[in-house]
């Protein structure tokens, strides 16, 4: 990674759990078993989805449907936007979250099509600050199983995901990181961004 692409912005989106914080999540009042039961259903439609055989696009639009079931993408866009946020109205706001929602079906509809052939495994949960972290395993064929971590909340007034790690990789972290190098080759133009994500 050269210094130009490791830019302040980075640096501020990989900082760790502090960073976690820029957004209030609630008093923490979930159980383990309502995390683990919204993974479980959130696993089974996955599972689901990798085994039917279904076209990558027919799949990517079934995964669109279990991001907006099971998991808090208006939190996830607002993440991603981070300080930017700030400064949008509540159209671009809108806007940017119902692109980004796509987006964000498409990008990891695409890995979860990885693990075609395989299947994801419950593991157990643990709480952390103000959410549960429910462990799964990917056990794909012809490679080394690995984890895939569900972070969970009832922010909304349900139980829903709103971070995954795969891999060791961050989804908020690494969202924030992409979608402020986005914005940042638009000159920081948030409808430019909206239009070239839509």
């Amino acid at each position: 990674m050269t210094n130009q692409t490791f830019s302040r912005r980075k640096v501020l989106a990989l900082g760790g759990a502090g960073a976690m914080a820029a957004l209030p999540m609630p008093s923490f009042a979930l159980t383990d078993g309502q995390a683990e039961g919204l993974v479980n259903s959130a696993v089974a439609d996955i599972n689901g989805v990798i085994q039917s055989g279904a076209s990558l696009n027919s799949m990517i639009r079934s995964f669109k449907g279990i991001f907006d079931r099971y998991s808090d993408t208006s939190y996830v866009a607002a993440y991603a936007l981070g300080n930017d946020g700030r400064s949008a109205t509540n159209a671009q706001k809108s806007a940017f979250a119902d692109v980004f929602s796509h987006y964000l079906a498409d990008k990891y509809g695409r890995r979860f099509n990885e693990f075609a052939g395989g299947q994801i495994q419950l593991q157990g949960s643990r709480s952390v600050n103000s959410y549960i972290e429910v462990r799964t395993l990917a056990v794909l064929r012809n490679q080394s199983p690995f984890q895939v971590d569900f972070h969970v909340s009832d922010r909304p007034g349900r139980p829903v995901f709103f971070n995954l790690i795969i891999e060791g990789i961050n989804m908020l972290l690494s969202e924030r990181a992409e979608i402020g190098a986005m914005l940042d080759a638009r000159g920081g133009n948030l409808d430019a961004l909206i239009r070239d994500l839509g």
